[in-house]
């Protein structure tokens, strides 16, 4: 029996890691279950590059997660952007995992501002797998691209692709990084509420709806709550602005595997 239950929880942490590569990062982003494809912040450098066309002053951020309260499975990531004169560069790096299984992801962006409301992003990521022991470690390039379009003055869409070059890790049976669908979509009832929808599909995957809420209670204080399929989740986060700092703490729920808490801050410099 606990043999049983053994391969069972291994093959689904298999599951887990598989998509920790194109992991979403960014306190806000988690508040409302990572419905952030029409965001626009550092962490556009995570989930769409797109966004960072809008930026404009420099940014950096650092982000952690402890997925399920194991301390073998955190992430950490940093990012940092800087607008210039035409168009928006960023560099990100991210780490998963432990001593024995360790994924890492370093990725250089650039976002244009195409009009007034559109812009579009790309990014190239250089991943490696690391696992203990004898088994060693793999590298691969990668790739990433998005659009965002600002339809109203209330509304915004996003579209995401990770990985559309459906790039191997290992040739061995075929092993393929996530190849990952995004196409999203925000709302501004008011100054106070957004809203947000997304659907993610992973080409080996179901498909997985994801909706948040932001509400801004004042000019520092915001409150953030979220669902999502596949697997059900339940998110809720607060962020904090004090000039220039943004913190912004958020946690998820799985109903079998419990919470998920995650924090992020984040610097903006001054305009130059």
């Amino acid at each position: 029996m606990k043999k049983h239950i053994f391969i069972a929880l291994f093959y689904f942490l298999t599951a887990i890691v598989s998509a920790q590569s194109n992991a979403n990062f960014g306190g806000r982003s988690a508040g409302m279950a990572h419905a952030s494809v029409t965001l626009s912040d550092v962490w556009s450098t995570h989930h769409n590059q797109a966004g960072l066309a809008w930026l404009k002053a420099p940014s950096v951020g650092v982000y952690y997660q402890n997925k399920f309260t194991l301390k073998e499975l955190n992430n950490i990531g940093l990012a940092y952007a800087h607008p210039m004169k035409k168009g928006t560069m960023a560099v990100q790096w991210s780490n998963f995992g432990y001593s024995l299984y360790q994924e890492n992801k370093v990725g250089l962006a650039y976002a244009l501002q195409l009009s007034e409301n559109f812009s579009g992003g790309v990014q190239l990521d250089y991943l490696s797998t690391k696992l203990g022991g004898i088994y060693g470690s793999k590298s691969v390039l990668s790739a990433e691209v998005g659009l965002q379009a600002k339809i109203t003055s209330k509304i915004r869409l996003g579209v995401h692709i990770y990985n559309p070059t459906r790039v191997k890790l290992n040739e061995y049976n075929n092993e393929a990084v996530p190849t990952i669908m995004r196409f999203g979509m925000d709302y501004r009832f008011s100054k106070k509420v957004l809203v947000v929808v997304e659907t993610q599909k992973d080409i080996d995957h179901i498909a997985m709806l994801k909706t948040g809420i932001e509400y801004k209670a004042n000019d520092k204080v915001y409150f953030r709550a979220g669902m999502a399929t596949g697997p059900t989740l339940a998110s809720f986060g607060f962020g904090l602005m004090m000039k220039q700092y943004k913190l912004n703490i958020a946690a998820s729920y799985h109903q079998t595997l419990g919470f998920s808490p995650e924090l992020s801050f984040t610097y903006k410099f001054k305009k130059s």
